[in-house]
């Protein structure tokens, strides 16, 4: 004897189970993923639509005018350094 023909509203797979897209944590998972490209692009709009602004031509030049500033601030003395910087004497 043969078995009775299965039809689709009586395959055996076809329970009455909900889909996977109703259970949230699909969505969970899902949504990191979604969320970094959908940031990824709002970012490549933002670098390609706002203009950087350009370095100074001169920069070189500004930091050198900088330097004696600097160096009229440094009031470092190695006679006045405290103990913790000190190098250690070597002995004997």
């Amino acid at each position: 004897m043969r078995p009775a023909p299965t039809t689709p509203s009586t395959a055996p797979n076809e329970s009455n189970t909900p889909g996977w897209w109703t259970f949230g944590h699909v969505w969970l998972v899902l949504a990191g993923p979604v969320l970094v490209v959908l940031a990824s692009f709002i970012t490549m709009y933002i670098a390609y639509t706002r203009v950087d602004p350009v370095v100074d031509e001169n920069y070189y030049q500004k930091g050198l005018a900088l330097s004696p500033a600097v160096q009229s601030r440094d009031h470092s003395d190695p006679a006045h350094a405290p103990a913790s910087l000190a190098t250690p004497a070597v002995k004997p």
